[in-house]
């Protein structure tokens, strides 16, 4: 590989996309997010990392460049993971949700610093039903850049990571740079939870009520509450399958999902392990706050594959 390529990440999170371009030879030069116990767990795993806790719609171009000391057209590749709430399948999907146009945000700073490469990363609800317009819009502009754009819909399984996880990205190649845009190839060889996680010890963990517990003993693995109980909320109420990857992890409690093995849900740093966070990284904050960052977070290892994918086909060639 030739010279360590430079990205700059927006809407940053805790690291995840991070970890992916340092995993795959990348110098991040600037990380940019507004949420507090983001920059403070972000901080902790890399310090060496400058961190801007800031509205992102404050940010301009300019200010960016002057930072970094790069000119227009200097920046290899520019990452960003605008808010998916809005979007997504688990949550009320409303159009009118103002995160669902910070898109335009982050195509701004395109436009700003014209990098080689960007690179964006969101929910497959955003283009399925209501939000299908949604999605036209965010190609219409994106179409409107001077950058070759492709769009293709990943899963986080097929790339080393414990978890299915499907996210859509789209990658855009400057045109004078003369390559298109490429995805990693998916990897066949799936690792499980159960492998994940053997001889982790959990840190925190909650143990099950004793309404839950019944259910859990008449659950397989694999299976919901709701084949107990169809009212209610149990479907969310998984015993998850060691011989699969986990289920996707959401913004709220570990998606409800329990151990095969015994009657409790996953602490936060085995819900990590299953996204792909090495047992090294730490996170802050409270049980509730470590395990938003990881529903939130960009699967690292997934970030790797697509980030060595567009380093080795494009930046070093």
């Amino acid at each position: 590989m030739g010279a360590q390529p430079k990205v700059i990440s927006t809407f940053a999170g805790c690291g995840g996309s991070s970890l992916g371009y340092k995993m795959a030879g990348y110098r991040e030069l600037l990380a940019i997010d507004f949420d507090e116990n983001c920059e403070k767990t972000f901080s902790k795993n890399f310090p060496e990392i400058p961190f801007w806790r800031r509205d992102i719609t404050k940010v301009s171009a300019n200010e960016i460049l002057e930072f970094t000391g790069l000119k227009t057209k200097e920046l290899d590749l520019l990452d960003g993971s605008p808010p998916c709430q809005g979007f997504s399948m688990a949550g009320r999907r409303k159009v009118s949700d103002p995160r669902n146009d910070l898109f335009l945000e982050f195509i701004r700073l395109i436009n700003g610093l014209q990098p080689k490469v960007f690179v964006m990363e969101n929910v497959p609800g955003q283009v399925r039903g209501i939000m299908k317009g949604k999605y036209n819009e965010i190609m219409e502009k994106l179409m409107e850049l001077d950058y070759k754009v492709g769009v293709k819909l990943l899963n986080a399984k097929h790339y080393n990571v414990p978890q299915s996880r499907q996210r859509i990205f789209y990658i855009g190649i400057r045109n004078d740079i003369g390559k298109e845009p490429c995805f990693p190839i998916p990897n066949n060889k799936i690792v499980t939870a159960g492998k994940a996680l053997r001889g982790v010890k959990p840190e925190r963990y909650k143990l099950l009520s004793n309404l839950e517990t019944k259910y859990w003993i008449k659950l397989s693995p694999g299976e919901t509450g709701s084949k107990i109980n169809s009212r209610g909320n149990w479907f969310g109420f998984r015993k998850l399958n060691p011989n699969m990857p986990s289920p996707t992890i959401i913004k709220s409690a570990g998606n409800g999902l329990c151990h095969w093995n015994e009657p409790r849900h996953f602490s936060y740093n085995e819900l990590a392990i299953l996204s792909s966070f090495p047992q090294d990284f730490k996170f802050t904050g409270s049980e509730s706050d470590r395990i938003d960052r990881i529903g939130n977070a960009v699967m690292p290892k997934m970030m790797e594959a697509v980030a060595r994918t567009v380093r080795e086909r494009i930046l070093d060639t």
